[in-house]
């Protein structure tokens, strides 16, 4: 929300909760959406009536602010991340990460992916909104550059996500039709249990990505489907204890 405070508060509360990484997004609302173009949110909890006008509000961190961010992750040991949007942010976060985040948006997008492929360094790729093909000619792209490795993310892209619409099955469809590759998942689902999480995990995703925040209350699209501090620890715990009990078997 445009508070280098803020963002650090988040960094200090993932990383007590358990978190592995944080991961950012680095973007212009004039190089990522047409001025007109639709929501795709609950208006009830953000009102604001186009894409580009919700990306305005916070497109203020760009690679200073991103190189402040991923100096503060290290010095308090968490991998920083951030998914550009444009080539100009992914040639500055190729200096700051050692794996890029592609983000659903832009599986399709093929000068895109194969530039950030130059950079040889892990793709994590979310699969939202998109078919099988469209997910086969993407790893196809990927394969065929010198990327060293791409994991696949199941996503639904509602927010937010219905428990029944999260679609889990399809994680078992990715591990079939993809065996050689990481499978994980982007949870868009409200947090409440985190039960949806933990059978991604159990169905094996050894990647598990959701929206993080300091308090759901607050307005606005992300906050109120976030996971928090409080949730991450649960469903850490919860987690171990599921794989202390399967021996570590994962279906």
């Amino acid at each position: 929300e445009g508070s280098m405070k803020l963002a650090k508060r988040l960094i200090d509360e993932a990383k007590s909760g358990g978190a592995d990484a944080v991961k950012f997004q680095t973007y212009r609302a004039n190089t990522l959406a047409i001025k007109d173009s639709p929501a795709y949110w609950d208006m009830t909890e953000e009102s604001s009536k186009t894409q580009y006008v919700l990306f305005k509000k916070y497109d203020s961190f760009w690679k200073d602010e991103m190189q402040e961010l991923k100096d503060y992750c290290d010095r308090v040991d968490i991998e920083f991340m951030s998914t550009p949007f444009d080539f100009e942010s992914a040639n500055f976060l190729n200096d700051m990460m050692e794996v890029f985040k592609i983000s659903s948006s832009d599986i399709t997008n093929k000068p895109f992916i194969e530039y950030i492929c130059n950079f040889e360094k892990p793709i994590i790729l979310s699969t939202g909104a998109s078919s099988l093909s469209e997910i086969m000619d993407a790893v196809d792209w990927i394969e065929k550059t010198d990327c060293p490795s791409v994991a696949l993310l199941h996503c639904v892209l509602n927010y937010p996500t219905l428990d029944k619409n999260a679609n889990l099955g399809m994680i078992i469809d990715l591990k079939s039709k993809f065996p050689n590759k990481v499978i994980g998942y982007s949870d868009h689902t409200l947090p409440k249990d985190m039960r949806v999480c933990e059978i991604a995990s159990i169905l094996g995703c050894k990647i598990i990505e959701k929206h993080f925040t300091h308090d759901k209350t607050l307005p606005g699209n992300d906050h109120y489907h976030a996971m928090d501090r409080n949730d991450l620890i649960f469903f850490r715990k919860n987690i171990d204890k599921v794989f202390d009990v399967l021996g570590g078997f994962k279906v």
